[in-house]
Parts: structure tokens; sequence; C-alpha cells
């Protein structure tokens, strides 16, 4: 047996020594090609002085310590193939690689110590070479897992290769473990297992390219790797009891040993194969390493396109689609809730919901207000206590098709309820479809929110529309409410004037022209379009202030230039008449107002100054400019001199205020004539 185990490291030998020449041929430099030659040549190593052992009489001592650094190059080399790590220094700023020689180190010297100083030391040796050949096992099968198609059919052979150099030494320390000596017939072996493996690892050294690959994690693999370690982790345990068997047992030692391996091995394989402790361990790491049964980025996107595609004035069914999508299912509704009690079917998709016992969802409202959980109706009829003090009619929600109800949340108020039907074939929701739907159900309470948010607003607008046009409209009559007023008030002292009477007869016919156009704009819903025209300004000005002067104090005016403007005559009148009607009224009758026209520059410059009340600072600047905003009471709307800025920042010019309080106030007028109107 000697003899044959001896040559069988000799060929090991031999067929190590024979790849170290083949990678010092290639002449790579990689990181991973310096990894692999290491630990071919630790495996030259270790076969070349297993060989020489018997013959040469030193300890075996020396094998193991080769096998030690054999085993950590090979992890490290798997690692480095696996997180595609290319140099050194990549490798030692590599957290995965940094904690793996940190804990493979440090207790590869407390059990080398143990084995030098300790009596029957040769103990923790096994156990050292029991963890390291599981820990690489476990960085095989992940690194096969982990790789694509095409990188599998590159690894396939490195990973049997190095797999029954692995699981061979596996097995032979866990029994050395047991019996706290090793079973030579095994390690005799080894060399021929060794020389096996070595045109396995070479196959994969020629299809790798650079030696990396391209890998993924997911759930399934560590789920796996996870199974494989429990195995292993047991089976030491079944090493560490069997070793205090064969202790404690006296002669009896070696009977009752291999009588608890057989049974702890079928108490294992008995687990394994359990269905429930398969899915308790898979649940458990997926829940928490894991949570991709859903790719919570393309649900996202789907979503997102969905409601991108979605017509807003539909918002209820696009929100109900996406949720339905979710779950592949076609059957739901969308209840809103407008009190407790109290909800509203905006959408119905496939599933006929009696609006008249809506109410019977009281009882889930109270509970998801509570609670915020989603409901599962089938798990809650068939579990009980799976929903504690939730109070819901099974008879209704089966009459209804209902299985999972969904609660809608716009921050922390409850928006509704998506109620969904699902096949009878589906399984109840797990903690992941929960998840899914929770997500989903807080970004199209947003969805749904925000268009609702967009309906209120586009009705405000309108009314604001409609309220803003009735107030200039308003505006309108009052001031010809205001020239009527004038005319009846000064009709006993001029009546018998014909001036007057010509006065009155124009005021009535521009209070006609304005009241048409103010009844134009009633029956049409909306202010009338401004019509521009060639408009002489002085001849504005003129009829303007004529029209003021029945008041007093009387206005004077100082015209240095004919200027035509193309401009709304009508609009531009009434904007100067507001102007000069404020400057009247701020102004006590022994006072003075005046007007100016001239050109500046291709513009037309006005100003309009009296030396009344004044104005304040603040208040020009925080209340002069805003609509509805008025110091005459009820006898004012608030909106003349806003009016007047809009029209006159409409045709490109300014109005630009200056004042002071008890000295009066000066507005300056400024608008550019453009090219195809005349300044003479």
């Amino acid at each position: 047996m000697e003899v044959i185990g001896s040559t069988g490291f000799l060929i090991s030998a031999f067929a190590y020594l024979i790849f170290i020449l083949l990678l010092l041929a290639a002449r790579n430099h990689t990181l991973t090609w310096k990894l692999l030659f290491l630990a071919s040549a630790f495996m030259f190593a270790s076969s070349l002085t297993a060989a020489l052992q018997p013959k040469q009489g030193f300890t075996l001592m020396t094998v193991l310590g080769m096998e030690t650094f054999k085993v950590l190059t090979w992890s490290v080399l798997i690692i480095c193939t696996q997180n595609n790590i290319s140099t050194v220094r990549k490798l030692f700023a590599d957290h995965n690689i940094q904690k793996y020689l940190i804990v493979s180190i440090l207790l590869s010297l407390a059990c080398w110590l143990m084995a030098i100083t300790a009596n029957n030391g040769g103990k923790y040796l096994f156990s050292l070479f029991l963890l390291l050949n599981l820990w690489l096992l476990v960085l095989l099968e992940q690194l096969y897992r982990n790789a694509d198609v095409k990188a599998k059919w590159a690894l396939w052979s490195l990973i049997i290769g190095l797999g029954i150099i692995t699981v061979f030494d596996f097995v032979l320390f866990a029994q050395a473990a047991m019996v706290n000596q090793l079973d030579f017939s095994y390690w005799y072996a080894r060399g021929f297992v060794a020389t096996i493996a070595m045109p396995l690892i070479l196959i994969s050294t020629r299809r790798i390219k650079h030696w990396s690959v391209n890998v993924f994690v997911s759930r399934e693999v560590v789920f796996y790797s996870s199974m494989l370690l429990i195995s292993g982790l047991y089976l030491l345990l079944l090493a560490v009891a069997g070793y205090l068997i064969n202790y404690f047992g006296g002669a009896w030692g070696d009977v009752v040993s291999i009588a608890f391996v057989i049974l702890g091995g079928t108490v294992l394989a008995a687990l394994l194969i359990t269905e429930k402790l398969r899915r308790e361990v898979k649940v458990f790491i997926t829940k928490h390493f894991f949570a991709n049964k859903y790719d919570y980025r393309i649900e996202w996107l789907k979503s997102i396109e969905k409601l991108e595609i979605g017509t807003p004035d539909d918002h209820y069914h696009t929100a109900t689609h996406i949720i339905c999508s979710s779950l592949s299912i076609k059957k739901a509704a969308l209840i809103k809730r407008k009190s407790e009690g109290k909800y509203q079917c905006m959408y119905q998709q496939d599933l006929a919901i009696d609006i008249e016992r809506l109410s019977e969802l009281k009882g889930v409202d109270q509970f998801c207000q509570q609670q915020g959980w989603i409901i599962d109706v089938r798990e809650f009829a068939s579990i009980e206590q799976s929903y504690p003090t939730l109070s819901l009619d099974i008879d209704f929600c089966r009459a209804q098709h209902i299985d999972i109800i969904v609660p809608i949340f716009t921050g922390r108020t409850l928006y509704g309820f998506f109620l969904l039907a699902l096949p009878q074939e589906q399984g109840l929701l797990n903690w992941e479809d929960r998840d899914l739907l929770f997500a989903l159900s807080k970004q199209l309470s947003n969805y749904l929110s925000l268009n609702e948010a967009n309906e209120s607003l586009a009705e405000s607008k309108q009314f604001e529309a409609f309220h803003r046009m009735s107030a200039f409209l308003i505006h309108d009559l009052k001031n010809i409410q205001a020239q009527l007023g004038l005319i009846n008030s000064n009709a006993k002292r001029h009546r018998d004037n014909p001036a007057f009477i010509d006065d009155v007869f124009e005021t009535i016919e521009s209070a006609t022209s304005r009241l048409d156009k103010v009844l134009t704009q009633l029956r049409n819903k909306q202010a009338a379009e401004s019509t521009e025209e060639i408009t002489n300004v002085n001849d504005v000005i003129v009829k303007v202030v004529t029209q003021r002067n029945i008041q007093q104090p009387t206005i004077q005016m100082e015209l240095e230039h004919d200027i035509d403007l193309k401009i709304d005559r009508e609009t531009f009148a009434s904007v100067l008449n507001h102007l000069l009607q404020n400057a009247q009224e701020a102004t006590n009758d022994q006072g003075w107002v005046k007007i100016t026209s001239s050109k500046v520059s291709d513009s037309l410059y006005m100003a309009i100054q009296d030396n009344g009340s004044g104005m304040t600072e603040d208040f020009i600047k925080h209340r002069l400019f805003k609509p509805f905003d008025t110091t005459k009471g009820n006898a004012g709307m608030g909106i003349g001199v806003y009016e007047a800025k809009q029209f006159i920042e409409t045709v490109g010019g300014t109005l630009k205020v200056s004042s002071s309080e008890k000295e009066g106030s000066l507005f300056e007028i400024l608008i550019p004539c453009r090219k195809e109107q005349n300044l003479s």
C-alpha cells in the first residue's frame, strides 16, 4: 500500500511539474496566472514531499504544511476569478479577499500552534483542513452558479477537477477528525486523485481568456451555497461528537462512533430532502439577503412607462391597469374613500362591484388606518388571527370576488383601496408580493393625487379667469356709470350750454360703445380681443382730458409732438382715463393735475403728475399694482392701475411711479414706437 501510494504521489508531482512548465511557456504575467502558478507549485511540492515522506522518515506535518498553503492559494484564486481582480493592489484592496485572508490565516496559525504545542494536536489540523476544504467547496459552487452560460463552459472542467480534490480531502479529514487519525488507505489514494484532476484544470486554463468571467449573484446561488455550508457544519459537528464518543467510550468507542455517524448521516439526509426545511431556509435567505422575485428597477420603469402613455383624463383606469399588470391579473376595482362608511367606485376592470354594499368596507377602513396592511382575504378566511382586530364579511368578499385589498395612502391619510380578484390557482401573497404592491400603491397614490390636484387647479383656473373677466367688466361698467353720473350731476347747471350738450352726446356714444363691448364679452364668456389701429396719441389725450375736466381739479396739458401709434385706441383711452381719474381723486379742488407727452428716442413719453396726497414707498412696492387691492373701499375694484400696467407692458412699454406723501405723485409712461408707426 505504501509503495502504491508513493507511486501515486510521484505521478502527481510529475503531472504538476508538466503543468508548471506549460504555464511558464505561456509567459502570462497577470495576477491570476501568478496565483495559478503558485497553486500548482504547492500541488507539486505537496505531492513530492508526500511521495518521499515514507522513505525519508520526516514528519507528516511537512506535507500538511504544504497542503495549508495549497488550499489557501486555490481559494484566493477562485475569489479573484469571481471578482475579476487583475492586480496585486486590487487583490489586497478587495474586502472579500481581506476577510478570507484574515480569518483563514488566523485560524491556520491558531490550529498549527495547538498542533505543535498540545498533546494529540493532530486533531486541530484535521479540523482546520475540514473547514478550509469546506470553504473552498462553497467558493467553487458560488463561482459556477454565478457565472453566465459562456463562462460556465470554460469553468466546468476546473470546477470538476478542483472539486474532486476538495471533496476527497473533505471526506478524508472529516473521518480523521472523528477518529483522531488519518486513514492511510485514503491518504495514499490522494496522489491518483490529484493526477486525474490536473488535465481538467489544464482545460479551463486554456479556455478562460485572461482568466476572468462575468458573474452575477442570485438567491438560488446563496441558497444552495448555504445548504452546502449547513451540511459541512453539520458534518463537522458529527466529527466533534464522534471524537468525544470515541474518547469517552473506551472499548465501545469505535462501535458507538460508527453507529452515531450512520444515524447522523441519516438525519442529515432526511433534513436536506425535507421540503419544509428547504423552503424555510430559502425564505430566510431570500428575505434577509435578497428581494428579487421582482426586479424593482424593471417594475418601476414599466409602471412609469404606463403612466406616461396613460390618458390624463382617465387616470383611475391607468392606475388600476398598472396594479393589475404587476400581478398579471385582469379583474380589479378602484374605490375612493369619501368618509368613514362612505365610498365611491371610481373604476372597475372586469369586476362587478355592488356599489350599494361598499359600506361593508368600513371594518377594512378602520383596520388599514391602524395597521396599514395589505389584506389577503383568503389568508384571513383560512388562517385564524392572521389579521387581528380586522372585521371583514367573508361572504361579501366572496360574492364580489375580492381576494386582495390594497390600501392607498396619501401621506398618512387613507385615500381608498384597490380591490383585486386573483386566479384560483394563485397561492397566498408572500412578503415579496406585498412589498411590490405596497410600493406600487405609494407611487399610484401620488399619481392619483397629482391628477386630481391638476383637475382642481384647472377648475380653479377657469373660475379665476371668469372672475377676473367679471372684475374687468365691472370696472368698465363702473367707469361708464361714473361718466353718466357726471352728466347727470352737471345737467342742472349746463343743460342750456350747447357745448355741454355736445359733450353729453359724445359721452353717451362712448358709453354705448363700451357697453356693447361689455355685452359681447359676457355673451362669449371671455375678454374681447384687442383691436389695434393707427391712433393719434394727442387726440386721445385731448378727448380723455375733456371728459375728465367735468370734475375738479381740471387737468392741464402740455403736448409737444403729434405722435401716431398702432395701439388699441379704446383700451389706451381707458388706461389714461383711469390714471387721470386717480390723480384727480388724490388731489383737492385747489390742487393741480398735469399730463405731458413728448418724443424721446423714437418712443412716446407721457407723464401724469399731481400735487395730491401722494403714496408711501411701501405702498407703491407692495400694493399699488396688486389686483383687487383698493383704498377706496366699496367704491373701487382695485384693478385700474393693475390693468394700466398690464396694458403698457403688453405693448412693450414701461410704467414708472414715484411719489412722496403730501407732495404728490408722478406716473411716467414710455412706449416704444414700432417701425411701421410714425412719429411726426
